[in-house]
């Protein structure tokens, strides 16, 4: 039981958007409070259940996998893997880290000056304005670029060595990052919710 007590649980906000992973045991507390409720997905629909609804639910639908419930002197409670909370609302803000993988993942491993997609060892990062320019190391002034254009480019700009970029640098868009889910820990029930995403060391600025 307290195994399954320590399994991971998504997550969503009250406008259906993922936001943490905690411990079955605190969704149970929360849910229990009536501070949040069980999300269900059925044949791409969804269900909502308040603790009593889901006692009852997990009474008519008993899990086929032991590991997937918790049990009491009184009942077999199903493991919820989705809580929508009652009340909050709000998304956590936070700034991407300009890192190497993010700026490759960002462009898709793909360079940006010749368009070849290739494996991360192949490729570079490369100011398009040269720092010796003033050019700093910000989103909009990083791309990925192969070592062959990243040399054919050296310090100069862009029109200087006859190159063009095939889309304009921008600062990527940012969803919740679950840390769990990240490292490779998730369940077919949170698809619907969450984008995965994994950022690592920040590049100097």
């Amino acid at each position: 039981m307290e195994a399954a007590l320590s399994e991971p649980v998504l997550v969503l906000n009250r406008l259906w958007q993922a936001v943490n992973v905690i411990a079955a045991k605190r969704a149970f507390s929360l849910i229990a409070s009536g501070h949040a409720q069980v999300v269900h997905a059925d044949d791409e629909s969804f269900e909502v259940f308040s603790m009593m609804d889901w006692l009852d639910f997990s009474r008519h639908n008993p899990p086929l996998d032991e590991l997937e419930a918790v049990r009491t002197v009184r009942h077999t409670i199903r493991l919820p893997r989705v809580i929508l909370l009652s009340v909050f609302d709000r998304v956590p803000k936070k700034e991407i880290k300009l890192t190497r993988r993010n700026v490759f993942e960002r462009d898709k491993y793909t360079c940006q000056y010749c368009a070849k997609k290739m494996p991360s060892e192949e490729l570079n990062l490369d100011h398009v304005i040269p720092r010796h320019y003033g050019g700093k190391t910000t989103w909009e002034n990083i791309v990925c670029s192969c070592i062959k254009c990243n040399s054919r480019k050296a310090n100069r700009l862009p029109h200087e060595a006859s190159m063009r970029l095939i889309r304009k640098p921008s600062v990527p868009k940012w969803r919740p990052v679950i840390s769990l889910a990240a490292r490779g820990k998730k369940h077919e029930a949170w698809k619907h919710f969450l984008d995965v995403a994994y950022w690592n060391v920040e590049l100097e600025r």
